[in-house]
């Protein structure tokens, strides 16, 4: 049998194999924050180590950033010596930043793709959990902690044990309503949140073929909410044309043997894999979930889970859960009074989310008492959405237009929840105290479906809402 991506690419960035059995992996791009960078190069300092490859690592801000304004310094004392050390840092390493005011600033995992850096056949890491996003491009791309965040500034490579590749194949026309978001909550339900502790996943079928590439970016973003330390999906020439004369991709004269390779190290047809899960597009209904882990979700059709017939190992969270969430077991899901709605995040704040959302919003109005905020992933987000008129449609349905960053998917800026109320996100986690309330409810969905609970006020099919015909994909 023939290899498949994940071992093609580590293989061609094996530097050697360890005592211990891991191997030494050479890393192509390293991307870094303001959050788990810090003590990175301040380990470094201590040890009189300077940066290896300074051209292979790219900084932006996202995380703590304010997205209403920003006025230095910060507000918040840690977020403003954050930016300061980030800066400094960067600086006296030669390491390219994109700060608060740069055209390229933008949340991590949304600006190395737009800019061309992200590309097939790579290893990529990051200080982030979500940096799965990058196997939507064949890349083999994984978060890191703080002190491997110091090993790759140091070295360009890090010490890792293989892993086993589970090719997970979603197949057929997905319905109404459906998007790549109600895809990943599917499989994340059907495999669970451990179910992928060991593996990486390659994401294939007819319908993964079928997406663009921010709908693949958006699948490989939650990876690791499936307990899959990578995510990736293999490079065809939708992969191509979206890097095509990006900043830092190949230019015209290394074009052609740059696709070439790329396409070379895509997944063999008979490649060998640890395990395969077939998925029919059509069991994929616009999800929602209703508990404190992606895991827990349900179709919008259907009720809360009551707990009937539940393997006694899952009734602990299931119990915590609805005591958490105040939701009522066997209750419709559908009509659960919602407080604030988001939408942003690395997983869903592109400018095709926000078209998407601009078009189902037009000409209605966000329910009264409901605060509706819309965060672009970067600023060439922000401007494209501008251009096209979407911020005017967004601001005439109420909705509040921001700055790009990570804003409410998380609870490191100004942007969080406020005692119990309860958050329509198009984010990717929903665990207790996520969007910065100890007492905060987080339910995930789509873009379009959080843009119907906003108008509706509570959650609801956004099929019905905004009368999606049975034609639209």
């Amino acid at each position: 049998m023939s290899k498949n991506l994940f071992q093609k690419v580590w293989d061609a960035h094996t530097v050697g194999t360890l005592d211990d059995g891991r191997t030494q992996l050479f890393i192509g791009l390293h991307l870094i924050h303001e959050v788990t960078s810090p003590q990175a190069f301040a380990m470094l300092r201590e040890k009189r180590i300077q940066v290896a490859y300074p051209d292979r690592t790219f900084a932006t801000v996202d995380h703590i950033v304010p997205t209403d304004t920003r006025q230095r310094p910060f507000s918040d004392p840690l977020a403003e010596a954050m930016m300061v050390a980030l800066k400094d840092n960067t600086e006296a390493s030669g390491v390219a930043f994109f700060d608060e005011k740069d055209a390229n600033q933008g949340i991590v995992h949304v600006i190395g793709p737009e800019l061309g850096l992200t590309q097939p056949g790579m290893t990529i890491c990051c200080g982030d959990s979500h940096t799965s996003t990058h196997g939507a491009f064949g890349a083999i791309a994984f978060g890191i902690g703080t002190s491997q965040v110091r090993d790759v500034l140091a070295t360009q490579t890090l010490a890792l044990s293989p892993l086993k590749v589970r090719r997970v194949e979603v197949n057929g026309e997905l319905g109404s309503g459906v998007y790549a978001k109600d895809v990943i909550l599917h499989i994340i339900r059907v495999l669970g949140v451990n179910g992928g502790v060991g593996f990486a996943y390659e994401f294939a079928g007819t319908t993964i073929e079928a997406m663009s590439m921010e709908e693949r970016m958006t699948v490989c973003n939650m990876s690791i909410e499936g307990g899959a330390r990578v995510g990736y999906i293999n490079p065809d020439d939708v992969t191509f044309e979206y890097l095509r004369g990006r900043e830092h991709a190949p230019k015209a004269g290394d074009w052609d043997a740059a696709c070439d390779w790329w396409r070379s190290m895509a997944s063999g047809p008979d490649a060998d894999y640890d395990d395969v899960v077939v998925i029919d597009a059509a069991d994929i209904a616009p999800t929602v979930t209703w508990g404190i882990n992606p895991g827990q979700g349900v179709g919008i059709d259907e009720a809360i889970p009551d707990g009937n017939g539940m393997p006694e190992s899952e009734r602990g969270t299931w119990q915590e859960a609805i005591e958490h969430m105040n939701l009522t077991p066997g209750a419709p899901i559908q009509g659960t009074p919602v407080d604030v709605c988001f939408i942003g995040s690395c997983t869903n704040s592109r400018i095709s989310d926000l078209r998407d959302v601009a078009e189902h919003v037009k000409g209605r109005r966000v329910s009264e008492g409901v605060k509706a905020l819309i965060v672009p992933g970067s600023w060439k987000v922000a401007k494209q959405a501008e251009e096209e008129g979407l911020v005017e449609v967004f601001e005439a349905a109420g909705f509040e237009w921001r700055q790009p960053g990570c804003s409410m998917c998380l609870a490191m800026n100004p942007d969080k929840l406020v005692g119990d109320q309860l958050c329509a996100s198009s984010s990717n986690r929903n665990f207790k105290g996520r969007q910065g309330s100890a007492r905060g409810r987080t339910m995930l969905m789509s873009p379009v479906m959080v843009a119907a609970a906003a108008i509706r006020g509570s959650v609801a099919d956004a099929r019905e809402v905004f009368g999606i015909r049975s034609d639209a994909v």
